[in-house]
């Protein structure tokens, strides 16, 4: 039902609007609060890099800072990342990720990351404390930080926002009656906008996730994932319905799909009840991330990479290696 108000698709949006005109005079009135410096926001000793949204739900903002960290580590910088750590529950913080760091402690997402580019990464609900945490322990020149567009406590010095080509804003309110986190004007004071699928706008930069190899949760085997021809599907993403159409343009079969909650705990008796004669399990990278210690045979997920259109991945890496490098000198 959310989705659909949120798309503009019913009427029922008219009853949340007092609390999304209470909501967006908070968030305006607390934006300009530390823009004029009412409230203070700790600037961090190297560059900052924000990779966030406007927007409530998934838009593919996880493979954009993957692919930004792979990208600048192999021109040879020092990254490290911070998040918040949604669907996760340390007994302290700033939690610094390790190899047994598990997802119901950082959330998925920064174990996805780990994982994925085996560079420092760090989650506290304070992100300026994770930074501080992962400059105390590691020598770095840049931070990614993973979401936190709207959190101003925290200085940046470059900001990326990735938006959903399909939804968009839908219907362009704050939340609750839309997804807006902000308003839309927000993207023109950041220095790229990054669009994953649809027809992208003036001065947006193209993204699409890209990926043909599933890999098996137990026993890490690859194979093109339209070898499994058919399969039950499931993600509990931001936005599942985008993993079920890539499946199906892939030609493969879904026989049946089941979407969760972002950030979903799944237990294993949940998710061996969804293939009763054993069928292959298809599931997101994220997913997979929260259900690898008690895998069965017949579970596989599909990584995604992102990928743009040449000029635009030229611009960001060039405009981030520039702030990079300013920042060196200012500090020699």
């Amino acid at each position: 039902m959310i989705e659909r108000i949120w798309a503009g698709q019913s009427w029922l949006y008219i009853l949340l609007l007092p609390l999304s005109l209470l909501y967006g005079v908070i968030a305006l009135v607390r934006r300009m609060a530390y823009k004029v410096g009412l409230l203070p926001s700790w600037k961090a000793p190297v560059p900052v890099i924000v990779v966030g949204n406007l927007t409530a739900g998934g838009n593919g903002k996880t493979p954009v800072v993957i692919w930004l960290v792979e990208s600048l580590t192999q021109k040879g910088y020092r990254v490290g990342v911070v998040s918040r750590g949604y669907g996760g529950k340390a007994q302290h913080y700033p939690l610094v990720v390790s190899s047994t760091t598990t997802t119901s402690e950082a959330g998925d997402e920064p174990i996805l990351i780990h994982y994925r580019t085996q560079v420092p990464v760090a989650v506290a609900p304070k992100r300026s404390d994770a930074v501080k945490a992962l400059l105390e322990a590691y020598s770095l020149d840049v931070i990614v930080t993973d979401d936190g567009l709207q959190h101003y406590a925290l200085a940046r010095d470059y900001e990326i926002v990735v938006i959903d080509g399909q939804r968009r804003f839908g219907n362009g309110w704050w939340l609750p009656a839309g997804p807006m986190r902000e308003r839309a004007g927000r993207l023109n004071s950041v220095n790229a906008v990054i669009v994953n699928g649809g027809q992208p706008k003036s001065n947006e930069i193209t993204m699409a996730l890209e990926g043909d190899a599933a890999v098996n949760l137990l026993s890490g085997e690859k194979c093109a994932v339209s070898d499994l021809k058919q399969v039950i599907a499931m993600a509990g993403i931001g936005h599942p319905p985008r993993f079920f159409d890539s499946l199906e343009k892939k030609g493969i079969q879904v026989i049946q799909s089941y979407a969760f909650a972002d950030h979903h705990p799944y237990q294993k008796q949940q998710l061996s009840a969804l293939t009763p004669n054993d069928e292959p399990l298809l599931m997101t990278e994220k997913d997979a991330v929260k259900c690898q210690s008690f895998a069965q045979a017949n579970w596989w997920y599909l990584p995604v990479d992102a990928s743009f259109d040449a000029q635009g991945e030229i611009k960001i890496l060039n405009e981030i290696k520039n702030t990079i490098e300013r920042h060196k000198k200012t500090c020699l």
